[in-house]
């Protein structure tokens, strides 16, 4: 089975889909296979191709293992809301069965698999489960994204508290500048650094419009 990484973040909107392209360019910069998986999306463009959703075409177009869609992203939802109140609203629910075979399907065709959760760790994915089951069913290490935006040392502490208790491996963590006007953004850091037990992999400047394939984000230890 391919080795992994689960990404998750402090909320949405904080830099997870850059996190986990740059995770699957640093895999193929160690000359692996590398693939991303988006197990769950809701948000499509209106654009000239069917049903696009930027964080799966940013996954599609990082990786180097070409896959089917439907295991890159077995569920797509078009309204811009949780994943579940979308399945919910079209009379679907995604099934942790489903995405577990279309992970081992993924990862039988790469070295490494990096599968990137929808907002936070206990988002919803239908009425019983939330991305820390799937998390656990995968058996993969957690990666943190941090949204470096004020209240984001209460979301890291309590995300941690949820990977911890859940016997996830809490592998490391990003901090990700995303607010270029945020106050006592050093102390913030430091106060994460000594709080979260996980090393930090990469501290990302605020970027208008950043490239996956430039960011350098450390593999945690044993990815």
């Amino acid at each position: 089975m391919a080795r992994g990484l689960f990404i998750t973040g402090t909320d949405t909107e904080i830099g997870k889909t850059l996190v986990a392209a740059g995770l699957i360019h640093a895999y193929r910069r160690l000359g692996l296979r590398a693939a991303g998986m988006k197990p769950a999306a809701a948000g499509c463009r209106d654009t000239p191709h069917p049903r696009w959703n930027d964080d799966v075409q940013t996954l599609l177009a990082a990786a180097n293992v070409p896959a089917p869609l439907e295991e890159v992203n077995p569920y797509l939802f078009d309204e811009w809301i949780a994943p579940h109140i979308a399945a919910a609203r079209h009379g679907v629910e995604v099934s942790l069965d489903v995405l577990v075979q279309r992970f081992e399907a993924l990862a039988r065709r790469a070295d490494a698999v990096v599968v990137e959760g929808a907002g936070g760790l206990l988002v919803p994915l239908n009425g019983r489960e939330d991305f820390a089951h799937l998390a656990v069913r995968l058996g993969l290490p957690v990666v943190l994204t941090v949204g470096m935006r004020l209240g984001c040392i209460n979301h890291a502490l309590l995300t941690q508290e949820a990977i911890l208790s859940r016997g996830l491996t809490f592998a490391g963590w990003v901090a990700n500048r995303i607010d270029p006007a945020m106050q006592a953004a050093e102390e913030n850091l430091a106060t994460l650094k000594a709080r979260l037990h996980a090393p930090l992999l990469a501290d990302l400047p605020y970027l208008h419009s950043p490239d996956p394939a430039a960011i350098r984000i450390a593999l945690p230890p044993g990815a």
